[in-house]
């Protein structure tokens, strides 16, 4: 591990869309800190990623402050108050296959009004802010009200997602990006595209971040924005009131914590996927990884087994632990992993969607960030004049009742979301996030894999071949092995060898890590547009 005693910080930010980090480089060159530049860094990636995420989503950021401690901020959208267990119970058709969801008639989980929870991404931010940053609310907004104003080009990703058809289990985006009149005046020209490279101008939302920035978060959830929000859904259908917005809390928490091979581990616990994470580590800390190498046939068929037994799991006890009982030390706990091992050992010798954005950021007093945030899939919902679009975190909850996640009003529902940090002797070695649905967990993995066991840099643990087993079919990129691919089918799984080489289907991790010298050296995935800026070093 690095040399702390020789180590120095530099203020480095790492975030899917290059400009957006720039940005939040620049809050940091002028003085602010990590939080600072995430919060700006945030507001800029929802003008930017207007699918991915916003002022009408979520997200959870876990912060590491080296006076202060660490903190989990979680500001998940909830269901409103109009909501109830067995409204959707007879509309169920199917789970989704990716397991990111459940497949209802009409849609209506997935797009529309009723696929909306209460956003909670303004109240996550000003508490962050309000917490832990130094600049002012105003200036957090700022950046993003003139890229709203006066246009941004449209990306080839932007484009790709766009036209991009998940199958039969999600309405195509195509449709989502125009399913409301509201929606289909900002992102397209009257049902036709916008072209790579042409300008799209979201000026009503220029104007709702001009009155957040003036009036601060109470006119989103007490105020102006609040009765057009609340008028709307009731005039649609939707399950959100005046109440549910004004009722709304960021819930600030410990991190769930656990080790991997003397490291400390600090992530989000449930509903988010931290927990999942941590028995995943546990599982491989069994074994000799490193000796391995990646891509092979050993390394792929242990990660698989470490993978299926955690998603089971996950499916069985993660939910809102407000309204759910979960044993997660017990779940956490290394013994009950050597179990699973065993297990696994026994029977072999017997024979969440993409649309979300993460944020990384360490400042040069060595305060980090790591910030997930999202639309879900987005709802392709837009209330005429405020210019945003909502989440469609809706659908996930379980329609049926009686299920550790069935719906209830002011409840969250189980993601994957998994800001995660790791330490060594207390000093911080690694700030990873991800966007990627259901894939998020397992990237994560894989990357910290490839960081701790493999040893490979930032840029190559980001790049590296990546496969998922969600429970039912194990997907690989085109450049793993058929040697390794034939080995897994042999063992059993169904194995699909995608065509893509770096595939946009698996999460997107963006990493700082220190490397053998103390340095920190940032990663986006290069299966989205990314981008790392880095500071001047300061000893």
């Amino acid at each position: 591990m690095p040399d702390f005693l020789h180590s120095y910080f530099v203020a480095i930010i790492v975030a899917p869309q290059p400009q957006a980090a720039e940005i939040g480089l620049e809050v940091m060159r002028r003085g602010g800190n990590a939080v600072d530049a995430a919060v700006t860094c945030a507001f800029v990636q929802g003008v930017m990623d207007p699918q991915m995420c916003g002022i009408g989503g979520c997200g959870v950021m876990l912060v590491h402050s080296p006076q202060r401690g660490d903190a989990l901020l979680e500001f998940y959208a909830t269901a409103g108050g109009r909501a109830s267990e067995g409204q959707w119970e007879k509309l169920f058709i199917r789970e989704a296959a990716d397991r990111y969801g459940y497949v209802l008639q009409g849609w209506v989980n997935d797009v529309g009004y009723q696929s909306v929870g209460v956003p909670g991404t303004v109240a996550g931010l000003y508490e962050a802010l309000t917490r832990f940053g130094t600049i002012s609310w105003k200036q957090a907004i700022a950046p993003a009200i003139p890229l709203a104003r006066e246009g941004i080009a449209v990306s080839g990703y932007m484009h790709g997602y766009w036209t991009t058809d998940y199958g039969p289990d999600v309405v195509p985006n195509v449709q989502r990006i125009q399913a409301t009149p509201g929606a289909k005046a900002i992102y397209t020209k009257g049902g036709e595209l916008f072209a790579i490279g042409e300008r799209l101008v979201q000026t009503d939302l220029a104007r709702t971040l001009e009155r957040l920035a003036a009036d601060g978060p109470d006119t989103f959830y007490k105020g102006e924005i609040a009765a057009a929000i609340a008028s709307d859904f009731e005039a649609n259908g939707g399950f959100i009131t005046r109440d549910d917005l004004a009722a709304y809390r960021v819930n600030v928490t410990e991190p769930l914590r656990g080790t991997y091979r003397g490291l400390n581990i600090s992530a989000a616990g449930p509903p988010a996927g931290g927990l999942t994470l941590l028995q995943m580590l546990n599982f491989l800390e069994g074994y000799d990884l490193g000796s391995h190498g990646w891509p092979s046939t050993e390394a792929a068929r242990l990660l698989v087994e470490a993978m299926a037994w955690a998603v089971a799991d996950r499916q069985l006890h993660v939910a809102d632990p407000r309204f759910v009982d979960i044993p997660t030390g017990a779940l956490a706990d290394k013994r009950y992993a050597a179990k699973a091992r065993e297990a696994v050992a026994a029977r072999a010798s017997a024979h969440d969607r993409p649309d979300t954005t993460h944020v990384c950021v360490i400042d040069d007093q060595g305060n980090a960030v790591s910030l997930t945030h999202t639309l879900g899939s987005a709802s392709g919902v837009v209330t005429p004049g405020l210019g945003f679009g909502y989440n469609n975190y809706m659908n996930c909850f379980d329609p049926r009742p009686g299920t550790p996640n069935s719906v209830r009003p002011g409840k969250t529902r189980v993601t994957m979301m998994t800001p995660t940090m790791v330490f060594d002797n207390g000093h911080l070695t690694i700030c990873i996030g991800a966007p990627g649905g259901t894939k998020i967990v397992t990237g994560i993995l894989q990357v910290l894999v490839n960081l701790i066991d493999h040893q490979m840099t930032p840029v190559e643990a980001v790049s590296a071949p990546r496969l998922d087993f969600q429970g039912d079919i194990v997907q690989t990129e085109a450049r793993i092995p058929l040697a390794v691919t034939s080995s897994l089918e042999r063992l059993g799984y169904k194995v699909n060898r995608r065509t893509l080489n770096y595939d946009s289907y698996f999460a997107r991790p963006q990493v700082i890590a220190a490397d053998s010298d103390g340095h920190f050296r940032g990663a986006s995935d290069p299966r989205k547009d990314g981008g790392t800026a880095l500071e001047t070093e300061t000893v």
